[in-house]
């Protein structure tokens, strides 16, 4: 359970909406698949499942970027001298911090760096699993940042998604 974003009442996994929960969690199964076939499968799986597991880990960190900058593009909408074709005449004055959205581009390009090692015959994949595995679950951070912004569920959501995958590209390494 996590606090809402006005503290009045833990949020927990039963408040978040069905459709994203389900969606959410259905997005672990790919990552999931791939650690059971590392850990469980024939050994010439092995490096198959650890590419896969390392572009699908990319994929959704690159998408948490994505959704950064859109909820940062969103509050801006809400700033003076920005109207919303949909909202004009507010003048309710929601804006991110300016970080956000240099936060919202370093996962496509931590997650680019990470994939280097393989193209140019370094060490890979666990280094590059540990690092994109760990910026995963730091996302957390980001999120909670962007807390006001969001549905009070947000959080409910995003711990679990968050250190499960990230966990589960640490346990491909």
């Amino acid at each position: 359970m996590t606090p809402n974003q006005g503290g009045t009442r833990a949020v927990g996994i039963a408040d978040i909406p069905m459709v994203p929960r389900m969606l959410g969690f259905a997005g672990l199964l790919p990552q999931l698949a791939c650690v059971v076939a590392v850990w469980l499968g024939p050994e010439e799986w092995l490096w198959t499942a650890k590419a896969i597991g390392f572009g699908y880990a990319a994929i959704i960190f690159s998408f948490l970027g994505g959704m950064w900058w859109g909820l940062a593009a969103a509050t801006s909408l809400h700033t003076p001298g920005s109207q919303s074709k949909f909202e004009r005449g507010q003048t309710r004055t929601l804006s991110v911090p300016s970080w956000i959205w240099f936060a919202a581009i370093a996962p496509s390009l931590i997650a680019l760096a990470a994939y280097l090692p393989w193209i140019f015959g370094g060490p890979w994949p666990g280094p590059s699993m540990i690092v994109l595995g760990g910026a995963i679950a730091g996302s957390l951070w980001v999120d909670r940042a962007l807390g006001k912004y969001t549905p009070d569920w947000w959080m409910a959501l995003r711990i679990p998604l968050s250190l499960t995958l990230g966990a589960a590209t640490v346990l491909l390494a």
